[in-house]
Formats: C-alpha cells, structure tokens, sequence
C-alpha cells in the first residue's frame, strides 16, 4: 500500500530552520494525500500541515501558519515541511502520515499510514 519514511529531524536553535523529508512508496498507482502531525513529550499527537494529492490545496495548523510550509514532489514521491523561525514549542517527534485520497485530512484518524518519525528539538 504506502510506506513512509521520514528524515530531516535534528537539533536546531530557536529562530533557525528546518527541512523535513517524507518518502513515500506505494504499491498501486492511487492517489493519496499527505500530512504532518507531531507529538511533544506528555502532549497528544497534534496536526501540523496537510496537502493533497495534486498540491493544490494544502493547510496548516494555526499554530504553524506562516511558519511552516508544506510541499510534495509527486514525481520523486516525497513531501516535504519547510519550517522556518522555529520555536521551543515546535520540539516534537514529527511524523508524515498518508491516506489513499485525493482530499485534505486533518486527524490522525484519517491516515491509514504512518511513518516511523523524526526528532525535531529547538533549543532555546
């Protein structure tokens, strides 16, 4: 179906910037929408971004908005979350998520797929 594998995470000093990667392997030829989320320590998992298949649409937390920017490269099956002016709050495991739909999706509910997730941490 989908496997996900995320890359990207780090340590980065609040203010800075960071590119996460997702790469995503399907085994039919369906369309699938691609989100974020991330979970902090002790905090339940939390939507970050999503976008659809195309590209087209896309949203973002509004806890990230103007922050963070969400893209896919459908061709080289990747997604990707540009986050800019990080801050101590963003520290979390970031996950890249996928479900075989063409829409947006907002909930961890919705995702049938998950990737392994990455480690972001912004220092202060």
């Amino acid at each position: 179906q989908v496997q996900l594998e995320e890359s990207g995470g780090g340590l980065v000093q609040a203010g800075g910037s960071l590119r996460l990667s997702c790469v995503a392997s399907r085994r039919t030829f369906s369309r699938y929408a691609m989100g974020w989320f991330r979970q902090a320590p002790g905090k339940e998992r939390e939507f970050v971004a999503a976008i659809s298949w195309s590209g087209g649409s896309t949203y973002c937390a509004d806890s990230v908005k103007g922050r963070f920017t969400i893209s896919r490269d459908n061709a080289k099956k990747m997604m990707y979350l540009q986050m800019n002016s990080l801050k101590s709050e963003d520290t979390a495991v970031y996950y890249c998520a996928a479900v075989e739909s063409g829409s947006l999706y907002y909930t961890s509910d919705e995702y049938d797929y998950w990737g392994q997730g990455t480690q972001v941490t912004v220092s202060s």
